[in-house]
């Protein structure tokens, strides 16, 4: 095999230990080799890196027992390792630690938690040497990433499991991706002409201790909801008209006497896509109807307390793509080998556990309550709407919309199971000395899967409310929402006889994931 040329690249990710953001994480994550995302040292992190290496250096010339240097690790820190043996030391604990089962993570994670770490080692705390973070870029930039078994990280000590599997490939050891296949990564290593490189003292653990799992799934969880909460937004929008119900509910006194942040945006965006809609009109008199279902009235409150949840594990994802998460700590005070070695507890996830736990209750949220609505719309309750039962053309020989109501609502009670936090139970490990764990991987796993149900159950509404507000033709919505239609309509044609739902509903997924609803 040999390598693909890549394409003019965009943009490059420039690591001078300044935070990383959390799109260029994406940006780098989901690159290809047609499309590549490139990431490049600065000076001034070659300099930091150098000076903490020399720290590190300066230290073992003492003979001092330093953790992490000339020790084990966790409960077998007490044991001293001569400097004849400390490479072996350092490729024993990735061999050890690359424990890893269940299905791999996708490409894309892996990406994204190869340039996390990349970027953390570039903040010159870690005590490693040039040479072992300029293999780390090489690999992220020819797009050899490792193949990482899913479970293993109890999120305490690092993800030590998947940063062990991962840092294997250093070692032209283990297995990675390699056009879409699991290849040995000897086998890939070599066809790029690179040898395996010698680890020395501290680099083996540096490579291991630190939440870049959690951290970079968190950044591209981040990164997705934000495009399904616009998407949910705008389908909100539509099914407000596409139940003719009163917008009301969206006057903005009601929302500033509450207070909360996110309910104020969530009905000031709803009124901006209702904006010069003549549904609403049409029936502001006459109307029997005293009050609209919860599932419609409440939906600042509800979306609001989702999306002031979501900005809050934003906040703590973008916190954590500037921070340094190995132990133990090099700290230069200059470049001559002055400084500190300080161990801590940087590695624990638990600000990102309970930050990722807290997205999956708001994916069930923004979930649950888009499928309300579907359901209110299709089960035609509502007489003086007077939608046909299901949307179906002729209902009886036409079953319409039905069943994708209740795939949405299969889609909710998964993403409620998944819901019930990790971050709550501890089961202790290496005997005894790392007691408290965050299991913020499995966290992460769980916010995954819920930020994806969450784009189908969404995908489902603005695709019954693209057909519910046809039902009211010639009135139109407002601007934002008959922009939202025109996006469906794209790639969704008008319902006019029973045909398969699935691909429309994946169709729609596309959009959403693509962030074609928030450019409303």
């Amino acid at each position: 095999m040999s390598p693909i040329a890549p394409a003019a690249p965009t943009a490059p990710v420039i690591l001078d230990g300044s935070p990383l953001s959390i799109d260029d994480v994406a940006r780098v994550a989901r690159a290809t080799l047609a499309a590549p995302v490139r990431i490049e040292l600065a000076p001034s992190a070659r300099t930091r890196v150098a000076a903490a290496r020399a720290v590190v250096e300066r230290a073992l010339s003492t003979g001092d027992a330093i953790y992490g240097l000339n020790t084990g690790f966790g409960s077998l820190s007490r044991v001293r390792i001569e400097h004849a043996r400390a490479c072996e030391l350092q490729i024993n604990i990735i061999r050890s630690h690359a424990a890893g089962v269940g299905e791999y993570l996708p490409v894309e994670t892996s990406r994204a938690m190869m340039v996390v770490l990349a970027a953390s080692l570039a903040r010159g705390a870690s005590g490693i040497r040039i040479e072992t973070l300029e293999r780390i870029v090489e690999l992220i930039n020819q797009h050899v990433d490792p193949a990482i078994p899913s479970r293993g990280s109890v999120g305490a000590s690092g993800d030590l499991a998947p940063l062990a599997h991962a840092a294997l490939i250093l070692l032209g050891e283990g297995e990675c991706w390699s056009n879409g296949r699991v290849e040995p990564a000897a086998y890939v290593i070599r066809s790029f002409g690179l040898a395996p490189i010698a680890l020395e003292e501290k680099e083996g653990l540096a490579l291991l201790n630190g939440t870049h799992l959690m951290c970079a799934t968190g950044a591209l969880l981040c990164h997705d909801f934000r495009r399904v909460f616009d998407a949910a937004l705008a389908a909100a929008a539509m099914a407000i008209d596409a139940a003719k119900a009163t917008d009301a509910f969206l006057d903005a006194r009601i929302h500033e006497i509450r207070c909360q942040p996110g309910q104020m945006e969530v009905a000031t965006r709803l009124r901006g896509l209702l904006s010069g809609s003549t549904i609403l009109p049409s029936h502001s008199e006459n109307d029997p109807r005293v009050q609209d279902p919860y599932s419609l009235r409440a939906m600042p409150q509800v979306l609001g307390a989702a999306l002031d949840a979501f900005r809050f594990v934003e906040g703590t994802v973008a916190r954590e793509l500037g921070a340094v998460t190995d132990n133990p700590l090099v700290f230069a005070n200059d470049t001559a080998g002055a400084g500190d070695i300080v161990s801590g507890g940087n590695f624990h996830g638990m600000p990102l556990a309970i930050a990722l736990d807290l997205l999956a209750i708001a994916c069930s949220h923004v979930a649950g309550i888009s499928e309300r609505r579907t359901f209110w719309v299709v089960s035609g309750f509502d007489q003086f709407v007077a939608h046909r039962p299901y949307l179906a053309t002729d209902p009886g020989v036409d079953s319409g919309l039905m069943i994708a109501q209740y795939t949405a609502a299969a889609c909710v009670n998964e993403i409620a199971t998944s819901a019930n936090p990790a971050s709550v139970t501890n089961i202790p490990t290496s005997a005894g000395i790392e007691d408290y764990n965050s299991f913020g991987a499995t966290s992460a796993l769980k916010a995954t899967r819920c930020v994806s149900l969450m784009r189908s159950v969404v995908a489902i509404e603005l695709l019954v409310m693209a057909e519910a507000l046809e039902a009211h033709r010639p009135l139109r919505s407002g601007a934002g929402v008959e922009a939202a239609h025109a996006i469906v309509r794209s790639r969704v044609p008008k319902l006019n006889r029973d045909r398969i739902p699935a691909p429309d509903i994946r169709a729609l997924e596309q959009l959403v994931a693509r962030g074609a609803f928030s450019m409303i």
